[in-house]
């Protein structure tokens, strides 16, 4: 998701979120407390009035304590809007809500009780309170009634992770392939020492009979190569290490060389 697009997603979360007409009185009181201290924004003045409240009063009396899960809901969505801000630059996703520090503190403690633990710090003399979990971060805005907006976040973090996947697993398949490349190569060289020293026709006739196949097909693997011999692929692997092993040994009319032993 380009920069542009993910602003683009916050903007209409935020959007969704502030459009939320609460048909609950109980509600309405619930988000106009977090939203009376603080509604600067026309939006959110707009939406201070159409909820019941004066943005420029203090904070109309509600209790966390006494509430329904409804108005939790409703306050919470209210801080958001007031107090929250949410990134998902680079494809992290990170919401904070920056307040005064007691009030930072309180909100820690009534989040763990939604079973939505948040980090705490200070910076600059406020209290920030923060999720860095995506999965923690869409269950609050789903909660709070951004579903619209959730699905799209939802939708490019599914493909985000899909993206992620293809790359390891084409990352994987090129270095095997590498590996592949590079063994096969090999094996070839150490063929065709073995016949320029006149080795090749002294050795057993399955071992000629597999660098016969790998020169025949230096692009095969070693699923194919044993496929088209009829052998498994473990003896086919051993032949063709036991061809390199006797193109660097000296070994002659298929004897070892002095001081080395053949490989089993």
């Amino acid at each position: 998701m380009s920069a542009a697009a993910e602003r683009d997603l916050v903007v209409a979360i935020r959007a969704e979120m502030a459009g939320i007409a609460p048909s609950r009185g109980c509600c309405r009181r619930a988000e106009a407390a977090a939203l009376a201290p603080f509604a600067r924004e026309a939006s959110l003045a707009r939406l201070a009035v159409r909820l019941g409240c004066d943005p420029d009063r203090h904070e109309p009396y509600w209790s966390w304590t006494t509430a329904a899960p409804h108005c939790r809901a409703a306050y919470l969505r209210g801080l958001f809007l007031t107090r929250g801000s949410l990134s998902l630059a680079g494809g992290r996703t990170h919401l904070e809500f920056v307040l005064e520090p007691d009030r930072a503190k309180r909100l820690t403690g009534q989040l763990a009780e939604l079973g939505l633990p948040a980090s705490q710090r200070a910076r600059r003399g406020r209290g920030v309170v923060t999720w860095k979990s995506a999965e923690t971060i869409a269950t609050f805005l789903r909660l709070a009634g951004a579903s619209a907006s959730l699905l799209q976040l939802e939708a490019q973090r599914v493909a985000r992770t899909l993206r992620g996947e293809l790359n390891r697993s084409l990352n994987a398949e090129a270095a095997n392939l590498a590996r592949a490349v590079q063994a096969a190569a090999r094996q070839i060289e150490a063929i065709d020492r073995l016949e320029a020293e006149g080795l090749l026709p002294s050795l057993p006739p399955r071992a000629r009979s597999v660098a016969a196949a790998r020169r025949e097909a230096p692009e095969a693997t070693l699923a194919e190569l044993a496929t088209a011999l009829g052998l498994h692929r473990s003896a086919v692997q051993r032949q063709l290490e036991r061809l390199e092993w006797r193109s660097l040994s000296g070994e002659t009319a298929g004897r070892p060389g002095p001081g080395r032993a053949a490989p089993i």
